[in-house]
């Protein structure tokens, strides 16, 4: 029989495990620690550096009725950059970020002239329905007649529909003024107080009035100025990137985290409609039947747009925070998700998303990408702008060997984004506008390029 001590071995057991206990609790607290510090660490790089010697810059404010009355029509420019593409009735519209969009014949796409340059100031975007081109001119949609291409009268106007509009973070009245530019002023030496704040996704700090940038980025912040352009359905056809798009006789437009609907049944008379709140990290937007697919930094979106001027959403796809574009074909959306500070990733890949029941998509096959920017599909062959890799060309028939599958690769161009239409493939990138003849998948020729003028 038990005294009312225990056996000496329940002792020692018990013993132990106070040790282990004890031990347990030193390791959870060294861990605790440790994530502690990584996570300050990891907050110390998205701050600024004290020591270090940045360039204050002050916005420049321009009233709306100077930029609208700015707008005009003038002989071809050289093209310096090149926002977003888009291709109807083989005419180019090519848009040079922030100051138009280039017209250029391309009957001949290894020979492509340039006829024409259409200056709205704030210009990133663009969709075509019939003869009409839509541009954003900061917070306005403007409505172009292009049926005689020598002769774009503006046509339709809503006045302060981009109600989102930001540059770089700062808000502007769209009834009043908004800001076009940004001026250097002085260097400065950021304090603590300063540094508080954390580099903003775009690179700057918040200061005095404006933003403050690390020299280094100074030299090419006007660069990073540029959004996105339109898709469409019917004749017009924009690239992965876009940011409006059509479908049937609605346009469909992102506003911040906005989705706006515009009424285009009269095409040269649009009518804003209804505008609904989805995600605040929405990105891109692509149609495909009566649907459309929104690119967000944290998945894609599936709206239903049965009934136009009332999109509902039918799921969402999630997947690592990381840019993502997206195109679909039939039962596969493609989404590629790329790493970048204004996406804030560290992903690197191709998705491919099973999306034959819109309400629940499903991850089906995963490849490594080096740095993957848009992509387009034609039938099966599926092109990539795999950023400082190039662009990359695979035969898609099989999903689960598309790695075992290159058609083509370019290695020596940094590129952005892809329109494939009707076997031309035109490319944007880093060193200008390539178009290529895919007519033969196997042997795909480089037909031209546009240079970026200096």
């Amino acid at each position: 029989m038990y005294s009312n001590n225990p056996p000496r071995y329940m002792d020692t057991l018990e013993n132990r495990l106070q040790k282990r206990m004890h031990v347990s609790l030193y390791a959870l607290l060294v861990l605790t620690m440790l994530l502690a510090i990584s996570i300050l660490l990891e907050g110390c790089t998205d701050s600024c550096d004290i020591k270090s010697e940045y360039v204050y810059l002050e916005p420049v404010y321009t009233t709306v009725e100077d930029i609208r009355a700015s707008i005009e029509v003038t002989a071809p420019e050289p093209v310096k950059a090149v926002g977003q593409i888009y291709i109807k009735d083989n005419f180019l519209f090519v848009n040079d970020p922030g100051k138009g969009i280039h017209v250029i014949d391309n009957h001949d796409p290894a020979h492509p002239t340039p006829i024409k340059f259409l200056k709205i100031p704030g210009n990133y975007d663009l969709a075509i329905k019939g003869n009409t081109l839509y541009a954003d001119s900061y917070v306005d949609l403007v409505a172009f007649d292009i049926s005689n291409i020598n002769n774009v009268e503006e046509t339709g106007r809503l006045e302060g529909i981009f109600k989102n509009y930001r540059s770089f973070g700062m808000a502007t009245d769209v009834n009043c003024c908004v800001i076009t530019e940004w001026v250097e002023k002085k260097t400065v030496y950021l304090s603590e107080s300063d540094c508080d704040v954390n580099v903003q996704p775009w690179g700057g700090v918040y200061y005095e009035d404006g933003i403050a940038l690390a020299s280094s980025m100074a030299a090419d912040f006007s660069s990073k100025a540029a959004v996105n352009p339109g898709s469409g359905s019917g004749p017009g056809v924009g690239g992965s990137l876009a940011r409006f798009t059509i479908n049937g006789d609605h346009l469909y437009l992102l506003d911040g985290g906005d989705l706006q609907v515009a009424d285009i049944t009269t095409e040269s008379n649009p009518v804003a409609k209804t505008r609904s709140y989805l995600a605040w990290d929405i990105e891109t937007i692509f149609p495909y039947k009566k649907n459309l697919f929104v690119g967000s930094a944290s998945g894609m979106h599936i709206l239903d747009v049965s009934s136009p001027e009332a999109p509902v959403k039918l799921s969402t796809y999630e997947h690592v925070r990381s840019c993502d574009p997206v195109v679909v074909d039939e039962n596969y959306a493609y989404v590629t998700l790329r790493s970048g500070s204004a996406c804030q990733g560290f992903t690197n890949q191709l998705e491919i998303i099973d999306v034959k029941d819109l309400n629940s998509p499903k991850l089906l096959r995963t490849y490594p990408m080096t740095n993957p920017h848009g992509l387009g599909i034609d039938n099966t062959t599926l092109f990539i702008c795999d950023g400082n890799d190039g662009l990359k060309a695979f035969n898609a028939t099989d999903i689960n060997t598309i790695d075992k599958n290159l058609l083509a690769h370019y290695k020596n161009i940094n590129a952005r984004d892809v329109i494939p239409y009707n076997s031309t493939l035109i490319m944007i990138g880093d060193a200008g506008l390539f178009q290529y003849d895919y007519s033969n998948p196997k042997d795909i020729k480089l037909l031209s390029t546009i240079p970026y003028a200096n």
